[in-house]
């Protein structure tokens, strides 16, 4: 193992006295260098147990190629014998101190990288030292970590400095059949939520899921409805740009086309009311991104309409969870869902580390800036938490 960054192309070896294994790190700069990898890239995400659909390749490249910088790319690669066993993408932040974060900023909820469940631990040992934060100034910082993330194990294998601080709250369900769901919440709660559904099967809306060569015009259709939706109390800004449509068609067509999403399509009357984008993984399904005309909140329960279909779609794939993703938004909580804070990981070089050390500073700071703000003003929680999941 080496702790030196190495230029593009330029592997360090090992070998495993055990068991005579091969083990090489690349540290990969070019900017197409998702592209070139995605086979075996997306080979491995399926020998990754805590891989979620945004460590797919489809998700990275397209993200890459449409919010990435020209040089900020880098990709840690470790192999086995050839194989690759273990992977992630950062990108350079920019400023003084520069330092790397991971793909995707604020649209995603799970940030994450790869490794091979055959050989996880060893295979997190050779990815730490691969890192490339050799300098006092370096650092990697990752927002929205799973606390049961492949990443985890190479914090844990980091020899220099490195803080672990709470992130966004996820809040999750098990995908089990509605009527056993409504089980978990109180008798008033589950019978109204009986009466609204019963109301959405009479109404006769129709459910589908889009085939793949329609993904690109339902979205376009999702976005717009979504819009519609919120239009009143604001839409986050990145979501109405067209770098975020393009990406969001270009990643999600390639996910439904290795069942790694669905898009529902709901229609009342013959006319397009609602549409969903559901994310999926072995392990849980994921709420990412719905739109529904407003006029429909007078007729139906918008939400138990959206949930019904994503549940049913992660029922019947074999998925035992649900995932709400981030946020805490009030239609959530009538489901009773557990929750679960992600984290925030940052790495820095052993040995003095100001930009480490000032960046952890920052995080506490914020936190507690944000701590005093929610107890004091109990709405604005519920605000700032809405408006960063709308």
């Amino acid at each position: 193992m080496s702790t030196e960054a190495r230029p593009a192309g330029l592997p360090a070896q090992a070998t495993d006295p055990s068991s005579g294994a091969r083990w090489t790190t690349e540290l990969r700069r070019e900017d197409d260098a998702l592209d070139t990898l995605a086979e075996e890239w997306d080979a491995l995400v399926a020998r990754c147990r805590t891989a979620t659909f945004f460590q797919a390749a489809d998700w990275q490249r397209s993200w890459w190629r449409h919010y990435g910088t020209p040089g900020g790319l880098r990709v840690v690669l470790v192999r086995r014998d050839g194989l690759l066993v273990g992977a992630g993408a950062f990108r350079r932040r920019g400023g003084p101190l520069g330092g790397l974060t991971g793909l995707g900023d604020g649209l995603v909820d799970f940030t994450d990288v790869l490794l091979d469940d055959d050989c996880a631990d060893r295979a997190a040992a050779e990815f730490a030292a691969a890192l490339p934060l050799t300098r006092p100034w370096h650092t990697l910082d990752l927002r929205e970590v799973r606390p049961e993330a492949a990443v985890q194990r190479v914090f844990e294998h980091w020899h220099g400095r490195r803080r672990r601080f709470a992130d966004s709250l996820c809040q999750y369900l098990p995908a089990v059949p509605m009527e056993q769901l409504l089980k978990r919440v109180p008798g008033k709660t589950a019978q109204r939520s009986r009466v609204k559904l019963r109301k959405i099967a009479e109404a006769g809306v129709e459910v589908r899921s889009t085939p793949v060569a329609e993904v690109p015009a339902a979205l376009e259709s999702l976005l717009r409805l979504h819009f519609q939706q919120w239009q009143e109390r604001g839409v986050t800004p990145e979501h109405r740009s067209e770098r975020f449509a393009r990406h969001l068609a270009e990643s999600t067509t390639g996910l439904v086309a290795s069942g790694r999403a669905a898009v529902h399509q709901f229609r009342l009357d013959g006319e397009l009311v609602a549409a969903n984008l559901l994310l999926l993984c072995p392990s849980f399904g994921g709420l990412y991104l719905y739109g529904a005309h407003p006029t429909l909140r007078e007729r139906l329960d918008i939400a138990g309409l959206l949930f019904g279909a994503a549940l049913d779609e992660t029922v019947g794939a074999g998925i035992p969870v649900l995932s709400l993703l981030r946020g805490q938004e009030p239609y959530k909580q009538r489901w009773r869902p557990y929750q679960l804070p992600n984290q925030r990981l940052l790495f820095g070089p052993a040995g003095p580390a100001p930009a480490a050390t000032a960046r952890a500073a920052g995080v506490r700071g914020r936190q507690t800036a944000v701590h005093l703000l929610r107890s004091r003003f109990p709405r604005l929680k519920e605000a700032l938490l809405a408006r960063r999941r709308s």
